[in-house]
Order: structure tokens, then sequence, then C-alpha cells
């Protein structure tokens, strides 16, 4: 995980906003005829907020100006991309908005956005229209307008995002439901999941399974081969959250899978478990060893271990296999708790190298 910075933490601004911002510029540059170096917007979080325009061309018909998107103090995989807008005149009044190079394509039910539309989410393709709107009455302009929103570099950046898992194809989703990037929130990290979970819904999937991260993913697929890839569901750190999700979507049957770290939490029934808000607690681990049957001098061996990951290999060289079973259990009848059934729950430990430690089940009404 990304070091947070240390003090305050700098604000910055999505992708929605940006692309706001850059369809103002441009086109008061098309209808003014002349060059704009800044641009301001009023965001949805009711304040305004000034854009620096990196480039701005015009000719008779259409204009363009791009701003270089600043993530503030967010690990975002949109940080200091170039986010451009070309607006051009059309024959008919009103706006016609679209996606450009860069700017994904729609191919899944279950987005907030119509199949085959560019990936520009409703609140940002609000602004874009508001924006457009005020500009062309400030002026007097009764002409109709078609606005390309791009990202050059969209597509790589695609890559680093969850977009081909959601069916979104050829770059980069248009977001932002604030206008703002607030450092480290948890929002934009949850909304991906509510949207994974639609999209596996949308899609037939009854079953989903859901993973601490990509390695736990990798071994998820491996086991579930029948699956289609949009059942599986990275939810990080957000267990409780998740699983709230799974159930309020209508899913039948949810699939935990993960490693010894953050799964000897959940088995405790903590269900948010980054590092920093939950430390493994070693004393209920080793009260699950001497109930798997583990002499005192193993048990006193794993209240004084550093890692979960240590207490597995400890507990696997010794053959106990009835901790990994009992540890998934727990997993199970925590989870069945946060979401109070109704819901099928399976549960599988891994090891870091992808051996399967222990595995579990509990039906929705049993816990």
């Amino acid at each position: 995980m990304q070091e947070v910075p240390k003090g305050k933490l700098r604000e910055g601004y999505t992708t929605g906003a940006c692309a706001t911002a850059v369809t103002k510029a441009a086109l008061t540059a098309l209808i003014t005829g002349e060059t704009q170096t800044e641009s301001t917007i009023y965001l949805p979080v009711k304040r305004f907020a000034t854009f620096h325009i990196d480039s701005c061309e015009i000719t008779e018909q259409m204009a363009t100006a791009s701003t270089i998107k600043d993530a503030g103090d967010d690990p975002d995989a949109t940080h200091r991309a170039l986010i451009v807008s070309t607006v051009s005149w059309l024959d008919e009044p009103g706006i016609v908005l679209d996606g450009g190079v860069g700017v994904g394509r729609v191919t899944k039910d279950g987005l907030p956005v119509s199949v085959g539309e560019a990936a520009i989410n409703p609140v940002p393709r609000k602004m874009i229209r508001e924006t457009a709107e005020g500009v062309l009455k400030e002026f007097g302009m009764n002409k109709g307008i078609k606005i390309v929103i791009s990202v050059p570099d969209g597509e790589e950046i695609a890559k680093k995002t969850l977009n081909g898992r959601l069916g979104i194809i050829g770059g980069i989703s248009i977001l932002g439901t604030r206008g703002i990037v607030v450092p480290f929130s948890t929002a934009a990290y949850k909304a991906s999941i509510i949207q994974a979970i639609s999209v596996a819904r949308a899609s037939g999937c009854e079953h989903i399974v859901i993973t601490t991260g990509g390695r736990s993913e990798k071994y998820a697929i491996k086991q579930f081969p029948e699956l289609p890839e949009e059942a599986f569901v990275e939810m990080g750190d957000f267990v409780g959250f998740t699983l709230k999700q799974c159930k309020k979507q209508g899913m039948k049957r949810v699939s935990m899978v993960g490693m010894m770290g953050k799964f000897s939490k959940v088995a405790m029934g903590i269900m948010m478990v980054h590092s920093k808000s939950a430390p493994v607690d070693f004393d209920f681990l080793a009260d699950v060893a001497s109930r798997a049957g583990a002499n005192a001098a193993l048990v006193e061996e794993i209240r004084n271990a550093n890692t979960a990951s240590q207490v597995g290999d400890l507990m696997a060289a010794q053959g106990f296999l009835s901790f990994f079973e009992q540890l998934s259990d727990n997993c199970c009848l925590a989870a069945l708790k946060e979401v109070d059934g109704g819901i099928d729950v399976d549960t599988s430990l891994y090891t870091l190298k992808g051996e399967c430690l222990g595995k579990a089940v509990r039906h929705s009404g049993i816990y």
C-alpha cells in the first residue's frame, strides 16, 4: 500500500471536474475567438474551482482545450493525466456529449451508463451539460454544440483500473460525484465495489467471490473455474461493506477467499481489516490452535509470533488442518452475523504461495 504523506493532505479534482473545466474553456474560446488560460467552474460540493488550461486551440468551427489532472495527495491512476475537450458547432440546436480517444465505452449492463455510451458517469455528464448551457446562455448563443472528451493516455491508464472487468473498453471512465478527490478517501473504492457487484448481478451471477487482493483473486479463479470473470470482486479491506452490498444486491452465495493475515481478523468479527485499523490478535490465534490440538509449547510460540502468516506456517507444518477449518468457519459465522443471514457463505484460506489451507461453508439461516 502506498505511504500516506505526512501533514495535511492536499485535495485534488476528479476527471469529471477537469472535463467540465476544459469544456467551458473550449466553448468560451470557440464563441469569443480568444485563447483561454484558465477556467473556473462550480463544483457539486458547492464551491468554485479554477483550473489552469494547458493548451487551447481555436478554428472557425472547433476549439480544443486541455488541462493536466491534479489528484492532490490521492494515489490515483489518473493523476497527471491530460484531459481534453473538443467543442464544435452543430447545425441543429442542443448538446451532444461523447467520448473520444482514451475514454472507455460501456459494453456490459449494470453500470450507471447505458451499453454503447461513452463511460462518462451521470454527475460529470450533468456538470458538463449545465456548464456548457450556462456559457451558451451567457453569450446569447442558440446554436447546437458537440462536446467530445478525450484522454490521450486513457487506454494505458485503464490497465491500472477495474474498467476491463466492468466491461468498459478502450479507456478510462470520467468520474466524480463531488468534483473533488479527498485524499485516501474510501468513497472511490467503495463505489468501485458497488459497481462490480452490480455488473455481476446484471450479467446473471447469483454466486460472487470476494477477495482481499490480486493474489487471492488469482487463487479464487483457479478454485472456481466455472464462474465468469464478473463474479470475482476485489473487496480490499472492506469486508463488511462488501458482504452487505452482496446481500443488498440479491446474491445468494458469497465465497470469501483470502490469506491468514486479513482472514484471522475476519474470524474475530473484524470487518475492516486494514493493518492500521486492526492488528492481528495472536492470543485469539493461540486459543484456536489450542482447540485444534496444539501442545503448550506450540501455543506459546503462536502467542509470540510476528505475523499471522507465520502462525499458518507453524500449524501447517505440524499438520493441524482443523485449525484452518475452524478459522474458516469463524469467518463464515462472522460474515453471516454481519449481514444478519439470508445468504450462503463459504470461506477458503490460502498460503501466500497459493496452497489451500482450509475451507468451511455455512448456509443462510444457521449461525
